[in-house]
């Protein structure tokens, strides 16, 4: 059967590059009135054309019954899917290059939905640290209720760590997930993926292993594809670049279908998918995403060089800054495709020194949060990560004087007038 044209990824023997895709893969504009544009579907359920429909459908959605080469799932209710969940879903499948992809309510629902997908009482889970504050939260004070043991091993000691901690691991129970987050925020340190799909493998048991799950929010599906480098899930809080306004909360999951057909299950379950307008802004957004990250990392690269080269500044964590010489940059070069726009610096001095840089900003403002339109500002000790122990905040880096940045799409110039002012406070 001819497939699709709105499913075509080729132009004659010519891929289609995502960017191109973004503007109308997935997307049958006859099916809906001839609409340029994917209507939204505020709906909260679907009308079948007959009873055996009905039947089918939810049998499909199910396990139940296999879909035919050019057959579609069916809509049932909006839980389940919805048409503006799966365009979404089919182009973020592109970018993240992935057999499918699920949309979540935001990206601790992603986290969250896939761990529980994986984990069960007894269970340990292996991860890296510094990560996200939130899932921070999570690994160590919710999955513990559940029966479920961390063990964490720090991304700057490389892999050799990582092996020592699954050994420490195997003591305490089965290994049911490899959790990394690669750039680490707010340090930007990286963790090898390929080594971990090699660890994975070692631990296989009864024909299983641990799945390797990579939180990728911090580089975003431009500038790096986990899947490509041994991950079996990758995720993503959507909120930050592939949203990229600021305006809507969103998160993801990308991999094979076999690997995430437990994650779509717990979801459908659970409920934790994305609401229909949140989905209808996310098309918009993924239109703009290959520019607005570019415009980013340019910025990021020029203000990074001016922080680097400023006399109240003590170092820039910026990814391309690596030593030759540094473990970290044979894997930034392998696995990234950039060093993004998001990255920490540390000015002289401590809190408080931090903190009057932070309120002198004028232009950037002063907010959590990463990969929108507008350059923002945070302090991770005091804010993001605060629920960390002191100790362990000193032991990853999160040290009082740090400040991390996300670089906007505003005039770099601008911005670098702006932190020149701010660092004239100190």
């Amino acid at each position: 059967m001819a497939e699709k044209k709105w499913r075509k990824r080729t132009l004659g023997n010519r891929p289609l590059k995502p960017e191109t895709l973004m503007m109308g893969y997935g997307y049958d504009p006859m099916l809906s009135e001839g609409s340029l544009k994917p209507p939204q579907f505020q709906t909260s359920t679907f009308v079948f054309k007959s009873a055996e429909d009905g039947k089918n459908f939810f049998a499909t959605i199910q396990g139940r019954r296999k879909l035919g080469p050019d057959e579609e799932p069916g809509l049932i209710y909006s839980r389940f899917n919805n048409p503006n969940l799966e365009v979404v879903e089919d182009r973020l499948a592109l970018w993240d290059e992935a057999e499918t992809s699920l949309l979540f309510a935001s990206g601790m629902a992603a986290i969250s939905t896939a761990l529980l997908a994986y984990l069960r009482p007894g269970d340990v889970i292996l991860q890296s640290r510094p990560i996200y504050g939130g899932t921070e939260t999570l690994i160590h004070s919710i999955l513990p209720e559940f029966g479920v043991t961390p063990v964490a091993f720090e991304a700057e000691l490389g892999a050799e760590e990582m092996r020592r901690a699954a050994l420490r691991a195997k003591d305490k129970g089965r290994i049911g997930a490899i959790f990394i987050e690669t750039p680490a925020n707010p340090t930007n340190a990286l963790v090898d993926i390929d080594a971990a799909r090699d660890l994975s493998r070692s631990l296989t048991n009864d024909g299983k292993r641990p799945p390797v799950i990579v939180d990728n929010t911090l580089l975003g599906p431009v500038y790096s594809t986990p899947l490509q480098h041994g991950a079996d899930i990758v995720l993503m809080s959507l909120t930050k670049y592939v949203g990229g306004h600021s305006d809507l909360i969103a998160g993801s999951a990308s991999g094979s279908k076999a690997m995430l057909a437990p994650v779509r299950r717990m979801r459908s379950t659970l409920g934790t998918m994305a609401d229909t307008h949140t989905a209808w802004l996310l098309m918009r957004s993924l239109e703009t995403l290959k520019i607005r990250m570019e415009a980013g990392a340019a910025g990021a690269r020029k203000v990074a060089e001016f922080l680097r080269d400023h006399p109240k500044v003590q170092s820039v964590w910026y990814l391309d800054f690596l030593p030759e010489d540094h473990a970290d940059r044979p894997i930034h070069e392998r696995q990234n495709k950039s060093p993004g726009s998001t990255f920490s610096f540390e000015v002289k001095g401590g809190e408080a020194e931090a903190f009057r840089v932070l309120d002198k900003l004028q232009i950037i403002k002063l907010a959590v949060s990463l990969g929108g339109t507008e350059t923002l500002a945070s302090h991770p000790a005091a804010m993001t990560h605060s629920g960390m122990p002191a100790g362990e905040l000193a032991r990853y880096a999160i040290r009082p004087n740090l400040i991390r940045i996300s670089i906007g799409i505003e005039d770099p110039d601008d911005l670098i007038a702006d932190l020149a002012q701010a660092l004239d406070a100190i």
